[in-house]
């Protein structure tokens, strides 16, 4: 179970004294037991992915202002976090890979203009899960649906 992996991982960080990973995967343990306290339930692993991703999605959104101030103390520690994040992610899919599951999600709801493009990106963020992030569905979704 991907919250027991966590829990060993985080002891593996703090005996190896690796500040940024313990306190990475503290903040995802904190984020999990804050969903299971407010909902009343134990989180599958599935839903503790989707977590993990959101709190990557934060972090890709905090490079751009990083990279603005020019702090590159904070771009260095970011992009740590980032790659710890992603080995708890599956395996990211390709703009092709997310092509694919598109045009069968479009074809399957029966899309054919840009006005359906809600139906569409709800199916394939459905089915794509946290494969990959919704900006890129997006673009690939608009780029099909034109």
């Amino acid at each position: 179970m991907l919250k027991e992996q966590l829990l060993n991982n985080l002891k593996e960080a703090m005996k190896e004294k690796d500040e940024i990973k313990k306190n990475t995967i503290q903040m995802v343990r904190a984020a999990i037991l804050q969903v299971e306290k407010d909902k009343a339930v134990e989180l599958e692993d599935n839903q503790i992915i989707d977590i993990i991703a959101k709190e990557s999605k934060k972090r890709k959104d905090a490079a751009l202002d990083f990279e603005k101030s020019g702090r590159q103390d904070l771009i260095d520690k970011n992009n740590q976090e980032l790659q710890i994040l992603a080995t708890y992610l599956p395996k990211q899919l390709s703009k092709e890979e997310i092509a694919e599951v598109v045009k069968k999600v479009i074809s399957k709801v029966g899309a054919t203009s840009i006005k359906e493009m809600g139906v569409v990106m709800k199916g394939a963020k459905e089915e794509i899960g946290a494969s990959a992030d919704g900006k890129t569905i997006n673009e690939v979704v608009k780029e099909l649906l034109k």
